[in-house]
């Protein structure tokens, strides 16, 4: 009896622990949200000349443009853009990356970074290689601010007025990803209901 009491008790503080910490997460990530999009701040800018509200027609044109000058190629599959990271970062690299449209315009931006060598030495590994896109992002974006998310384990997070940059880590394919949003884009319900 005592033993069930002892497991009672060690799993209702395990509950409480986990339900506190979640909801400072929540709480202190929305406070983020709430702050940044209160200060009226634009932040359409993505990257390489890429920004929320080109529209799909803008975005395949510059992209054509960019691979006629070499330096946009096509991603793995045809499914993306590839551009080439090698200078900025300590082993060669490359991200891939292809946007989300909503009203046919760019609302989201989903990244994928990789070492062009993979291997299973810790210097071309995944937590290598969120160490040095961080701090690129960092030199690029400013601060990061760390959260635990209950799927992705270490998410880091840039909100600057409208726009979020989430980055983790993809162990299954030893990248790093990261995901822009224009949290001022009201999207469909079955969109939200994909990203929680």
């Amino acid at each position: 009896m005592k033993t069930i009491m002892r497991r009672l008790c060690f799993g209702l503080v395990a509950l409480l622990i986990l339900l506190v910490t979640g909801c400072t997460f929540k709480s202190e990530y929305r406070e983020m949200v709430e702050e940044n999009l209160a200060s009226g701040i634009r932040q359409d800018s993505i990257f390489l000349g890429i920004y929320f509200g080109m529209d799909s027609k803008e975005f395949y044109r510059y992209c054509w443009e960019m691979n006629k000058k070499q330096l946009f190629l096509n991603g793995p599959s045809n499914n993306s853009v590839q551009y080439d990271i090698s200078d900025k970062l300590k082993h060669p690299g490359k991200m891939n990356f292809y946007p989300s449209f909503y009203e046919d315009k760019i609302y989201e931006m989903p990244v994928e970074f990789a070492y062009d060598a993979f291997s299973w030495q810790d210097t071309y590994g995944v937590d290598s290689l969120l160490t040095d896109v961080l701090g690129m992002y960092e030199d690029w974006y400013g601060p990061f601010k760390e959260f635990t998310h209950p799927e992705k384990g270490s998410v880091f997070v840039n909100i600057n007025g409208n726009r979020q940059i989430r980055l983790f880590k993809n162990n299954l394919n030893n990248s790093v990803n990261a995901v822009f949003t224009d949290l001022t884009v009201d999207k469909p319900k079955e969109n939200k209901e994909k990203e929680s």
